[in-house]
């Protein structure tokens, strides 16, 4: 943990920057930020006009809105970012699997380094795992300027691993944490998103599983998720920042596996059939075809369900000896799944304009909110947990 320090005073309404503060998430974090009336929050993309509008839309804000045109490719980007005087820049920008492709650390975290160089916190909803895993480049940097730099503060490492630790007192050791992510077919699709799974699909990454470093592969090892109200859902490998983070928190820890699943089966399928052609090296990068591929998934939207899940669950020994399985399920309804990545940047906004997160540094976004405050801070979506534990073999 960072050591405490004395959180900075802001003036009575404290500068957030939202880039891509008009995208699937960015505008979920604006919409949530725009109740709160100590905040003055700076609609950021390339397109001006598009950000005016977005922020029109929104009723009866609390908040001071405001929009502006930002590149982050810009040559004159630092220099902007100045002009904008933030408190805090929280990047929606993605895919960040893309930065950290054959480029250098100046390069991958320029927009991080430019905010922290204004005097700037910066949060970010990466869930590259070179991209969160490395952010720690900058903590020298971050501690100097007395700033915080959080990176993955989304669905994961953010809320995975916030759900592993509020529940890890429940077992004397946990061996084994098997995780998902599926969401409904009838709920908004990200472009980014879409690429950052292309960019791992077939292809090769380090897997931890019976306590060894293993080469696994992208949206393969297929697998079927049964819940109930909700049916069943197809999972498929994904190369997260988690598979490297937890196995160095939690020692016991012999296997971490994440899947995540489309709900139309014609979908999942399809894309896990389309991988085998990238591990055989008939294909190079799946992200070749995104734009047919996005455009056929808009094409279906209209088939299946607006329900998503996210399910955790814990394997190991209880504190009397025998093994037990822990299985936490979160359900969002009504559309309302694409909201919990977009919760921790709400969260962590709050805590800093309030100067409820004393530190800083430069790191994955870990033990800085509790699933309690999560979840909190999920009020008013349409969001229910299940908590079940169970003998285990």
């Amino acid at each position: 943990m960072i050591a405490p320090e004395t959180p900075t005073r802001y003036p009575a309404r404290f500068r957030v920057l939202v880039l891509g503060g008009y995208g699937l998430f960015g505008g979920r974090i604006v919409r949530a930020l725009s109740r709160d009336a100590n905040l003055h929050v700076i609609v950021a993309g390339r397109d001006r006009a598009r950000a005016a509008s977005f922020i029109a839309a929104i009723d009866a804000p609390q908040a001071v809105l405001e929009a502006t045109s930002l590149d982050t490719q810009a040559t004159d980007f630092a220099l902007r970012l100045r002009d904008l005087a933030p408190h805090l820049v929280i990047d929606t920008a993605g895919p960040f699997q893309q930065r950290t492709e054959g480029r250098n650390a100046a390069d991958t975290y320029r927009v991080a380094a430019a905010t922290l160089a204004v005097g700037a916190h910066s949060i970010d909803l990466a869930d590259s795992r070179d991209y969160v895993c490395g952010i720690g480049a900058l903590d020298a940097v971050a501690k100097t300027a007395g700033r915080w730099a959080i990176s993955g503060a989304s669905s994961v490492p953010g809320l995975h691993a916030a759900v592993i630790e509020a529940h890890r007192e429940r077992f004397a050791e946990i061996d084994a944490v098997e995780s998902a992510i599926a969401p409904g077919n009838r709920t908004p699709r990200g472009w980014a998103t879409m690429l950052a799974i292309l960019s791992y699909s077939g292809k090769p990454y380090r897997g931890f599983v019976d306590g060894v470093l293993r080469t696994v592969y992208g949206w393969q090892s297929l697998r079927r998720l049964h819940v109930s109200d909700v049916g069943t859902r197809w999972l498929a490998r994904c190369d997260v920042p988690d598979l490297e983070l937890l196995p160095k928190r939690y020692p016991t820890l012999r296997t971490i596996e994440f899947r995540a699943g489309v709900e139309l089966r014609r979908m999942h399928l399809g894309l896990w059939l389309a991988t085998w052609l990238v591990r055989a090296g008939l294909i190079r990068d799946l992200r070749w075809f995104a734009k047919p591929l996005f455009k056929l998934s808009e094409y279906w939207q209209h088939i299946g369900s607006d329900v998503g899940l996210m399910r955790v669950t814990l394997r190991g020994r209880g504190h009397d000896g025998a093994r037990q399985r822990l299985e936490w399920t979160l359900i969002a309804r009504n559309g309302d799944g694409p909201q919990i990545p977009a919760t921790a940047a709400v969260l962590l906004t709050r805590k800093l304009a309030h100067g409820e997160l004393p530190g800083s540094g430069a790191t994955p976004c870990l033990d800085l909110f509790t699933l309690d405050e999560f979840l909190r801070t999920l009020d008013g979506f349409a969001m229910e947990t299940q908590t079940e534990v169970l003998h285990d073999r």
